[in-house]
């Protein structure tokens, strides 16, 4: 009563019979009886091995090392192997998280690239806090042109490389100018930067940009940020507030699909600013 075809077995089981098939392949788990008839069949008291091949297939362990695993028959052996799938699966899980995450910020760049103000609008905005991750790269970046430029973005990503931070965050890349030479009027900075997430990023990393107010001024070129700097620090005495922090130049968009082989992009500049 208890000797089951491949197709009883299978059925009982909620396994296919091509999947039996191949566990014999492989000699993972085979019939046990011989009838007669020369036929090979299953005995029902095999379905507690099957489960437990099933449920450590579904917990993402191959079927190779199962095998392994089953054949030595040590229980020490069979919880490093679950330990380390764990590892792997949490490992897995944050990289989930850091895409899922890194598609939500992509997604609400293009908003705001479709809502943002046309090139050259000047005015006031609350910014949240933020995370940066800083690269100083010792070039005025300022005295070259766009091409320099995408060098030094090479460097950028090479420093996240090595910091073994996620490549997603390669994207939007920002420059920054302390204050006093914003306040001097003195084109120089050397620092880039790329907006991160707290949770996935180690704190040593990261330079965390107070929330605020901005005097912020949009910019659909790469070779007017020079002049709108100007006329960001024009507006900021006109409007009497005083600048407490340094310039940020934040790419909004740098997808090149406006303009064929390069990059397009759409900056908001922005400063910090309080009543005096």
């Amino acid at each position: 009563m208890h000797r089951l075809t491949i197709g009883q077995m299978a059925a009982l089981n909620h396994v296919s019979e091509q999947t039996l098939r191949l566990y014999d392949r492989i000699g993972l788990f085979s019939p046990n009886h011989r009838g007669d008839n020369g036929y090979r069949y299953y005995d029902i008291n095999q379905s507690a091995l099957l489960d437990i091949i099933q449920y450590m297939k579904s917990l993402g362990i191959s079927l190779k090392e199962i095998k392994q695993q089953l054949e030595q028959r040590d229980l020490e052996l069979i919880e490093s192997a679950l330990r380390e799938k764990q590892r792997q699966t949490e490992e897995e899980i944050r990289r989930l998280k850091t895409q899922r995450r890194a598609l939500e910020r992509t997604i609400e760049s293009f908003s705001r690239y479709r809502s943002s103000p046309p090139d050259g609008t000047l005015q006031m905005e609350y910014i949240g806090q933020r995370q940066m991750y800083i690269t100083d790269t010792r070039v005025n970046f300022y005295d070259y042109d766009v091409e320099h430029y995408e060098n030094l973005l090479r460097d950028l990503r090479d420093n996240l490389v090595r910091d073994k931070l996620p490549q997603i965050y390669f994207c939007n890349a920002g420059t920054l100018m302390s204050r006093e030479n914003f306040l001097a009027g003195r084109f120089y900075s050397t620092k880039l930067f790329v907006f991160v997430d707290r949770e996935f990023v180690p704190e040593t990393l990261t330079e965390t940009v107070p929330a605020g107010n901005y005097a912020c001024i949009y910019c659909d070129d790469f070779y007017k940020e020079k002049k709108y700097i100007s006329k960001l620090s024009e507006y900021i005495k006109e409007i009497g507030y005083e600048v407490c922090g340094d310039y940020i130049c934040e790419s909004i968009a740098d997808i090149p699909v406006t303009k064929a082989d390069s990059r397009g992009l759409f900056l908001r500049l922005q400063v910090p600013v309080k009543f005096r």
